[in-house]
């Protein structure tokens, strides 16, 4: 089952990357890999009420990947991470299917609130590098946000962000 899902992510990179040359590399030389499958486990055991081990599951993850995904978070399908570095996904936040994520990216909280306080990523969506999202609020399907954007405000579906604050600069 583990080499399965290792796998599954593994075609993902080998799909989306057009740096990583066979399914080999791609299973064990991303950090991506690692970090999605103590991901998975991590949230199974912070469903279970087993938060302490989850977030010590999930730190150990983080010192060896580079890549913070809190155990509260909720990933969808095919999610693929390049590089990685930096990227930092908070407790309620929620990301959609086949969405990429650059490095440095934040899904970051505003407020103290125990109830969501992290932003909501549709499917397909594009995060660059160094973008900082933050808040409960949408980023719609098919959307991009440029590289260094600090978006406060929902992005509608199909449009493209960008700039501090960011702002929309493009909409199908």
């Amino acid at each position: 089952m583990l080499f399965r899902r290792r796998r599954k992510i593994a075609e993902v990179i080998l799909q989306k990357d057009p740096a990583c040359r066979n399914l080999f590399e791609a299973m064990f030389l991303y950090p991506v890999v690692p970090a999605l499958l103590s991901h998975e486990r991590a949230h199974r055991l912070y469903l279970k009420g087993h938060t302490t081990l989850a977030r010590w599951l999930s730190h150990r993850s983080r010192k060896k990947t580079g890549i913070e995904i809190h155990p509260g978070a909720q990933i969808g399908e095919r999610l693929f991470i390049d590089h990685g570095m930096g990227v930092v996904i908070g407790e309620t936040a929620v990301i959609g299917d086949d969405v990429t994520i650059y490095h440095g990216v934040t899904l970051g909280g505003r407020g103290k609130s125990k109830t969501k306080r992290h932003p909501t990523i549709g499917d397909r969506a594009l995060l660059g590098a160094g973008s900082t999202i933050l808040g409960p609020i949408v980023v719609g399907d098919d959307a991009k946000v440029g590289a260094g954007a600090v978006v406060l405000d929902p992005v509608p579906a199909h449009a493209t962000v960008v700039g501090i604050p960011g702002e929309v600069a493009r909409q199908r």
